[in-house]
């Protein structure tokens, strides 16, 4: 079968031929018909994420959505030609996606939404379970919550506000001017970030006391103006991106939590699969009662431009870049 391996920090993707992978007994072999692009493929392609603990030469790519080839003997779940998605290899040392056939630990997979393609699809996986363990995992979004959303119309940012939306909560987020429709479109209240601070918008929409929940996806100095923007005694802030040094001084004063989400560790440590299925399972429900969407890059992108998908994610995109194969 064919991949397509970078085998030096920013290099070229190379077509190579390698064997077909072996089915294990819990494993399902998926014949890969779209790979998402994420910020986090084109860090390791340029050998700058050590925390996904994948060298290189590698094969790239998190996300897919394909069809079923074959199970193991122990999977009951999926079915040759079942339609499927998910986060499911390119880091830990498991290959990628940009590949014709994959082996997937069944666990990891869930049904795909009737209603979208295998281009919308494979635009999901990653940025859902993200946001899905930041907002309902860890903070228990429920109806009656308000939501602030730091960067709404990323990619993490933008699935966040449709699950806050379709928890019943009201969403507000950050967003610079020219995006600000985007997330009208989805639902929240947007929030002009260069022109209010925290205090501005906390007075005009947290009610005077902050939000009670604060899902930040840009780190540094977002993060810690979350730690300012929630609720008191009750709010919580969430970080996918809380890498930094922070002073926990104005949370702690505030009396609220914080919890930090790493998607990754299950692909890596081998512990937690299931939960992973069972987000995407949900997402899938959500998507055909018409609750979520991705939010995809304004251009097709084909095998051919693997390269160029990569470029551009690295260089920074409006929507999900998704290289179908």
């Amino acid at each position: 079968m064919y991949a397509y391996v970078v085998k030096q920090a920013n290099g070229p993707f190379l077509r190579i031929d390698i064997p077909r992978p072996t089915l294990s007994e819990n494993g399902v072999l998926v014949r890969i018909q779209a790979s998402g692009v994420n910020p986090l493929d084109t860090k390791i392609r340029a050998g700058v994420a050590a925390h996904a603990k994948q060298p290189l030469p590698a094969v790239l790519g998190l996300d897919m959505a394909g069809t079923v080839e074959e199970v193991g003997n122990g999977v009951t779940r999926f079915k040759p030609g079942d339609e499927v998605y998910g986060m499911v290899g390119g880091v830990g040392g498991l290959q990628g996606t940009l590949a014709e056939i994959i082996a997937v630990d069944a666990d990891l997979l869930a049904h795909k939404p009737r209603s979208l393609s295998m281009r919308e699809a494979a635009a999901l996986p990653l940025v859902t379970i993200t946001a899905w363990e930041g907002l309902v995992d860890r903070a228990r979004v429920h109806a009656g919550q308000s939501v602030l959303v730091h960067a709404g119309a990323g990619g993490v940012g933008n699935i966040v506000i449709q699950l806050a939306r379709a928890f019943g909560a009201e969403v507000f987020s950050t967003v610079s001017p020219e995006n600000s429709g985007i997330v009208k479109d989805l639902g929240a209240t947007p929030i002009d970030y260069h022109s209010s601070s925290v205090e501005d918008y906390v007075a005009a929409h947290g009610s005077g006391d902050g939000f009670d929940i604060v899902y930040d996806t840009v780190g540094g100095a977002t993060l810690d103006a979350s730690f300012v923007a929630v609720k008191q005694y009750t709010g919580h802030v969430v970080s996918a991106l809380g890498w930094g040094s922070h002073a926990l001084a104005p949370l702690s004063f505030r009396g609220a939590t914080y919890s930090g989400v790493f998607t990754l560790y299950p692909l890596i440590c081998g512990e937690g699969r299931i939960h992973h299925g069972e987000i995407l399972a949900q997402a899938s429900a959500l998507a055909d009662a018409g609750k979520l969407r991705p939010l995809l890059y304004k251009e097709s992108l084909n095998i051919r431009d693997i390269g160029i998908a990569y470029d551009l994610v690295a260089s920074g995109t409006l929507g999900k870049v998704v290289v179908e194969l």
